[in-house]
């Protein structure tokens, strides 16, 4: 049985909440009530009712909030984020096996080839991935559970937008270009072949867009990137 003095104990707040009128049973062995233990005991089993309820409407909230997040910002869901990861370390490695563990990369998920379902656009920079005309840009599609690489673009600058305007199906994509004796920099325009995109901003048949790009920026340039490895 909780002694008068143990309830003393925990309004002054020598003993932690929970653990001792936690183990109180419902009905007896309830301390005397001259010390107000079972007025006590009742509050706080309905305080913690009310924080479980709240614990919970907060998690449905924040989940709700992330959800609305991930489709806003071309974000995915994490089973897709860790597949993605996966299939850059596996590729980049490829390419060249010492290449520098500090690579970063970002990433939106938007849909090109207006099927419905979400290319992905990366941004991979680190040393072996640039060089004075910039960094890579991978744009992959689905392929089982995991990806193809569509296209490689060698030489690539942020911002990355994607056009409403399309080329065999495809959404056009712009990068910008400078860097490497090109001065002033200019966005580039690279259109859907019908297989693939171009590989070189710099030369046809990607094509300078002197009137400006419009589209939606989809990598800006501003993001950190993710560590390709922890």
């Amino acid at each position: 049985m909780i002694s008068c003095a143990a309830i003393d104990n925990r309004r002054a707040g020598r003993l932690p909440i929970g653990p001792q009128l936690g183990k109180l049973p419902h009905k007896t062995n309830l301390p005397p009530s001259g010390c107000g233990t079972r007025r006590l005991y009742m509050l706080e089993r309905a305080s913690g009712l009310r924080f479980t309820v709240r614990t919970a409407c907060l998690a449905f909230v924040l989940a709700a909030c992330v959800a609305q997040a991930q489709m806003k910002s071309g974000a995915a869901p994490l089973a897709e984020v860790d597949s993605l990861k996966t299939f850059l370390q596996s590729y980049l490695r490829s390419l060249n096996p010492d290449f520098d563990k500090t690579t970063r990369y970002s990433a939106t998920f938007v849909d090109l080839s207006g099927e419905g379902k979400k290319e992905v656009i990366v941004y991979a920079s680190g040393r072996g991935l640039c060089g004075t005309g910039g960094c890579r840009t991978l744009i992959l599609a689905r392929k089982g559970s995991s990806y193809r690489v569509v296209t490689h673009i060698t030489i690539t600058r942020p911002p990355i937008r994607v056009s409403k305007n399309t080329s065999h199906g495809w959404r056009n994509i712009s990068v910008w270009v400078g860097g490497r004796g090109i001065n002033p920099g200019y966005e580039a325009e690279l259109r859907f072949d019908g297989t693939t995109y171009p590989s070189n901003p710099t030369v046809p048949p990607a094509r300078p867009l002197s009137a400006g790009a419009t589209g939606e920026v989809v990598l800006s340039g501003s993001e950190e990137g993710t560590l390709l490895y922890p």
